[in-house]
């Protein structure tokens, strides 16, 4: 699978963000195919079921969880927001900071997985390798 992975022209791109192993990448190729198919970042985390969904019932409005997209998508991002918070410390800090905002672990697991969807996105539409930005800390 490796060596498949590697021979695809996004292989290489998809594999340098951290917790995106070979089998993942894989999945990540047989699903979406070209990432042009999708309009934006917002229009593939809806293909994956990781937009927040508005219901809504007369004057009353939320975001609810979404129940639809595709599974084996979304099993790609969530494993790989799971990775990467053993391995990769800007993805532990946004984990973390979740936390600390009172997120459950599912919940702040998720929103990894969503902030992963746009950052891989980003990196097969600009074709630049992940490069991990240094996270700033205001001092007050």
């Amino acid at each position: 699978i490796g060596q498949l992975v590697d021979a695809h022209p996004d292989g290489a791109l998809i594999r340098s963000l951290p917790g995106m192993g070979a089998t993942l990448t894989a999945v990540f190729l047989a699903v979406v195919g070209d990432i042009h198919r999708f309009g934006s970042d917002d229009a593939l985390a809806a293909a994956c079921g990781l937009a927040p969904v508005l219901a809504q019932s007369g004057k009353t409005r939320y975001l609810r969880r979404a129940k639809g997209g595709d599974r084996d998508l979304r099993n790609v991002f969530y494993q790989s927001a799971f990775c990467a918070i053993q391995r990769d410390t800007v993805s532990r800090g946004f984990y973390d900071r979740k936390r600390a905002e009172g997120k459950r672990h599912q919940q702040a697991l998720i929103a990894l997985a969503r902030r992963r969807v746009n950052v891989l996105y980003a990196i097969l539409r600009d074709r630049q390798p992940y490069r991990a930005r240094p996270q700033l800390r205001l001092v007050a």
